[in-house]
C-alpha cells in the first residue's frame, strides 16, 4: 500500500490527533528554542536583544560564581545518581522477586509512590528542620555539609524512580532461569550476578541517568536545604531572575540542557541495544 493512500485512509480523528501532537511539542519546546536563540544575545540583559554572538557563553565559562554554582549541581547529581541507583536497584529487584500480595512489597511500593507524589515543598519544610536537629544538635556532623545534604534530600526522591524502573525491567524476567542455574549448582550470588544483574543492567542505568537529570533541575528542595558555598545552579538562577536575566544563565542553561538530552538519548539507546521496542523502552523509563 502506498504512502499516498494510507495517507487517503486516514480518518479526521488521526488527523486530529497528528495536529493536536504537533501543538503539544510547539507549546513544550519552543519557549526552550527561545532561551537558546537569546543565550546568543550580546546585549547585557536577557530580554534586551542587542545581536548574535558568544558573548554570554565566554562570559558565564569565565564567572568563577556560575561554575561554581554548576559544579555544585552536577556535583550534587553525580552523588544522587550513585546512592539512588544502590538501594533503588535492591529496593526493585525485592519487589520483582515479591511473591503476589506480599504485604511488605505493597507497603513499600505505596510508600516510594507517595514520596513520588509529596509535593517538593513539604519534603523541603521537613528535611530542613531534621538537618539541623541531626547535624547541629546531634553533632553529626558530615550533615552540616551543603554538598551532602542535597545528596541525600535529592536521592530520596530519585530513589524512588530507579526502584520503579528496575522493577519494570525485571517484570518481565523469565524466573525459570536462575531455578535452572540453582540446579546446576549455582550460588545465590553467582545467580544474581550473572542472570538477574545482566537483564537489569539497562534499566539501571536508565534509573542512574533519569535520577541525574531529576537532581540536576531541582530547584525546590535544594532552595529549603543548601549551605553557603553550595549553591545549585537552578537556585542561582531562581535568585538571579529577582533582579535581572542576564544572558549568561541562558547560555548555561542551554548547555545544561544539551547535557540533560545527551543522558536521556543515551539511556534510550542503551535500552534500544538491548533489544526493546519503543514502547518497551518508554515503560521501562516511566517504570
Amino acid at each position: 500500500m502506498s504512502k499516498k493512500n494510507t495517507f487517503a485512509r486516514r480518518t479526521p480523528t488521526d488527523i486530529g490527533l497528528h495536529v493536536w501532537g504537533i501543538l503539544v511539542f510547539a507549546y513544550l519546546f519552543i519557549p526552550i528554542a527561545v532561551i537558546i536563540a537569546y543565550s546568543f544575545n550580546t546585549g547585557k540583559v536577557l530580554a534586551n536583544f542587542r545581536g548574535f554572538g558568544l558573548d554570554a557563553y565566554i562570559s558565564g565559562i569565565n564567572n568563577d560564581v556560575i561554575i561554581s554554582s554548576v559544579v555544585t549541581s552536577l556535583q550534587a547529581a553525580v552523588g544522587a545518581a550513585l546512592v539512588s541507583t544502590i538501594f533503588g536497584t535492591l529496593g526493585g529487584v525485592a519487589l520483582a522477586r515479591a511473591p503476589k500480595g506480599a504485604w511488605w512489597a505493597l507497603g513499600l511500593t505505596a510508600i516510594l509512590g507517595l514520596t513520588l507524589v509529596t509535593p517538593e515543598i513539604v519534603d523541603g519544610i521537613a528535611f530542613l528542620p531534621w538537618f539541623v536537629t541531626v547535624g547541629v544538635d546531634w553533632g553529626i556532623t558530615p550533615l552540616n555539609n551543603g554538598l551532602v545534604r542535597l545528596i541525600i534530600s535529592h536521592s530520596m526522591f530519585s530513589m524512588a524512580i530507579v526502584t520503579f524502573i528496575v522493577r519494570a525491567r525485571l517484570a518481565g524476567m523469565d524466573t525459570q532461569l536462575e531455578d535452572a542455574a540453582a540446579d546446576l549448582g549455582a550460588t545465590p550470588w553467582n545467580r544474581f550476578k550473572d542472570i538477574t544483574l545482566p537483564i537489569a543492567a539497562p534499566g539501571i542505568l536508565a534509573g542512574a541517568l533519569m535520577s541525574f537529570t531529576v537532581s540536576l533541575d531541582n530547584t525546590i528542595l535544594s532552595s529549603f536545604v543548601q549551605q553557603p558555598g553550595y549553591t545549585p545552579w537552578p537556585v542561582y538562577i531562581f535568585s538571579a531572575v529577582k533582579v535581572a536575566l542576564r544572558p549568561e544563565v541562558a547560555a548555561i542553561s542551554t548547555l545544561m540542557f544539551f547535557l540533560t538530552l545527551l543522558a536521556l538519548a543515551f539511556v534510550g539507546f542503551v535500552l534500544r541495544k538491548a533489544g526493546g521496542s519503543s514502547t518497551e523502552i518508554i515503560k521501562t523509563m516511566a517504570g
